[in-house]
């Protein structure tokens, strides 16, 4: 299996998780409204750095499926000027592998690389 059959395109196949494809600009609009009632979670991801790669699965290992949250999966290869449009409207700078997220519309964690902590968002969104 190659990178592409596991990590292809836009479209995301690891662990089942409830992954929504962010690829437009009105999506980000909806997520990033201070009236939505669920926690939101961006996770950019390049699908052709092995760093970005092993931070991703290890997210998904960790998450808990029980926890109230969309979360949502930006492919920076494809879509960059989301990720470009999440730094301005955020003010969290890009970073790749990265996780942001976003409660009634403002970033409350942001991480990258080795530091996202699927466990830590999990607490955050619980105590919320």
């Amino acid at each position: 299996m190659g990178w592409t059959d596991f990590f292809g395109g836009n479209e995301r196949k690891g662990q089942g998780l409830p992954w929504q494809q962010l690829t437009d600009i009105a999506q980000l609009d909806g997520i990033l409204a201070e009236d939505t009632s669920r926690a939101q979670l961006v996770f950019k991801h390049s699908t052709r750095c092995s760093i970005s790669s092993m931070a991703l699965q290890r997210f998904e290992r960790e998450w808990d499926a029980g926890i109230d949250a969309d979360i949502w999966y930006l492919d920076l290869l494809h879509h960059r000027d989301i990720s470009n449009a999440i730094a301005q409207r955020t003010g969290v700078m890009h970073q790749s592998p990265q996780v942001i997220l976003l409660i009634a519309g403002k970033s409350v964690y942001d991480a990258s690389h080795s530091g996202i902590s699927a466990d830590m968002i999990n607490s955050l969104i619980t105590e919320a």
